[in-house]
């Protein structure tokens, strides 16, 4: 097994902090999408006190571990996990921010009611936009190969898969000319 990354004491200043910048620049890549949210409705205290703790301790355990205790090799930023791991954030990150488009833009201004999303890989999954998020964390937990970082990407997807079915069902009973033949968030698995 190639050694832990945690393990690694020699390292330059220049490339140690270039594999965190990166992986930093990622896990901010987060900030973008409330400032893209166009109306919407109110949420449960409930639901946002959730999601405002789960935020708030996860960007607290991500920044730290980067700031404070990741420590790279010089060819981090050349290593297979971190490259694999790039290209995951990066490929979700774009099907992330190409679906919230798609759902943003299902309605013209002053139109009401709900709609089926088409395009993109909503062709083939219910929820391409959770697809998109659940590729992006995998990525970073995989570049920053560390507990966090897997920590992040695990329940980020335990809670998406959740939303994802409950999507799924409801499109079903709303829509009777909803595609049957797409899955919830996996494309052609599940």
């Amino acid at each position: 097994a190639p050694p832990l990354v945690q393990d690694t004491v020699t390292q330059s200043p220049r490339s140690a902090s270039c594999g965190k910048c990166v992986c930093v620049s990622c896990f901010l890549r987060s900030l973008i999408f409330p400032f893209l949210i166009r109306g919407g409705k109110p949420m449960p205290l409930y639901t946002f006190a959730l999601a405002f703790m789960f935020c708030g301790y996860n960007g607290y355990l991500q920044s730290r571990y980067l700031s404070q205790y990741a420590v790279y090799a010089d060819d981090w930023v050349t290593d297979p996990r971190f490259l694999v791991g790039f290209c995951l954030w990066l490929i979700g990150m774009l099907v992330n921010i190409h679906s919230d488009h798609i759902l943003r833009n299902l309605r013209r201004p002053g139109e009401t009611g709900y709609k089926i999303p088409r395009g993109g890989l909503f062709e083939y999954v219910t929820a391409a936009n959770y697809f998109g998020e659940v590729v992006e964390w995998c990525g970073y937990g995989l570049a920053s190969w560390s507990v966090q970082g897997g920590a992040f990407a695990f329940f980020t997807a335990c809670i998406l898969f959740t939303r994802a079915q409950q999507h799924h069902q409801w499109y079903l009973e709303k829509f009777e000319d909803y595609p049957k033949f797409r899955k919830i968030i996996i494309p052609f698995l599940f």
